[in-house]
């Protein structure tokens, strides 16, 4: 095992990542850096728990409060956050299923993050209505995993075919969009999803590795290598040293995610950040990057089935 100190030595390596269902963090990473102030704030005080859905409304008189929040008249309206000390630098902000909630330096004042929130503000009201909305959305059904089920695959559907039979092997009949799976007759379900999973994964990597190059080459950059990641929180992700991985079940999804998703990691070897020339970078050779990345958004969440 290698030492820590070993580790340490090591020339900083950066990682950028692209988050799944990554319209959680701000643009810049969830970061407002903070004026240096050497003063605590004091606790915030115990309140009535509250009976508002999630994710919190905005409303035109106070709401009643929940334990460990703070509430900001923002446009007209009230908003509710948590508020979580740490020792780190700057002002983290993140829209989840509980709403905002904010992490800030023990040192920094309270209106100090209120005057972060306020320059903040179009931002988390545009987030928290595009949860409220997708929390809205009709859910679909789960797939039923059996003959004739319908499998998301580069965009569209594949009808699932199961063949018994002591032979093993899968194949994709385009013409029909079928996926034909060979199995024994007493197979369960486990060994459905397993067989599917793998087929999917070495799609995924052979798509992968196709549309690299492309947009490499188109980029004038070179990656070191790609990994498929099977991570429940990115698509994908860039290290400094041109290490790719994505997430196989972007396989799931059109070609043009995909193709976005990659020149997106890409365009990382260019620029390390997700500054304006970071986007100018990509939408040089991905214009409609727009496009796909809201498509990433809608429709992750209740597009791919559960293995």
């Amino acid at each position: 095992m290698k030492s820590r100190f070993s580790l340490l030595t090591k020339p900083l390596q950066f990682l950028l990542q692209l988050d799944l269902f990554s319209d959680s963090r701000t643009d810049d990473g969830g970061m407002f850096q903070s004026p240096r102030r050497k003063m605590q704030d004091p606790a915030p005080k115990k309140v009535t728990p509250s009976s508002l859905p999630v994710p919190p409304k905005t409303s035109s008189t106070p709401p009643e409060k929940s334990p460990n929040k703070r509430q900001i008249r923002l446009q007209e309206q009230w908003l509710e956050y948590s508020l979580l000390r740490s020792k780190r630098r700057t002002i983290g902000f993140l829209i989840n299923d509980d709403g905002l909630r904010i992490t800030a330096p023990r040192w920094v004042t309270i209106g100090d993050i209120e005057q972060a929130i306020h320059e903040k503000q179009r931002w988390i009201v545009a987030k928290i209505t595009e949860r409220r909305e997708r929390a809205t959305h009709q859910v679909q059904p789960k797939m039923v995993w059996a003959d004739g089920a319908q499998l998301p695959y580069l965009g569209k559907q594949l009808t699932l075919r199961i063949l018994a039979t002591q032979s093993l092997g899968i194949h994709l009949d385009s013409d029909s969009n079928e996926l034909r799976i060979c199995l024994p007759a007493d197979s369960g379900e486990q060994q459905l999803k397993d067989r599917v999973q793998a087929w999917l994964q070495q799609e995924a990597r052979r798509v992968f590795l196709e549309r690299l190059p492309v947009y490499a080459e188109k980029l004038d950059v070179s990656y070191h290598s790609m990994a498929l990641s099977a991570a429940t929180t990115r698509w994908g992700s860039c290290t400094s040293q041109g290490k790719i991985r994505l997430n196989w079940r972007l396989i799931h999804f059109s070609l043009t995610v995909i193709d976005y998703v990659i020149a997106h990691e890409l365009s990382h070897l260019r620029e390390m950040n997700h500054s304006p020339r970071f986007w100018a970078t990509v939408q040089s050779v991905f214009p409609e990057f727009e496009h796909a990345k809201h498509a990433l958004k809608q429709h992750a969440a209740h597009d791919l089935p559960i293995f």
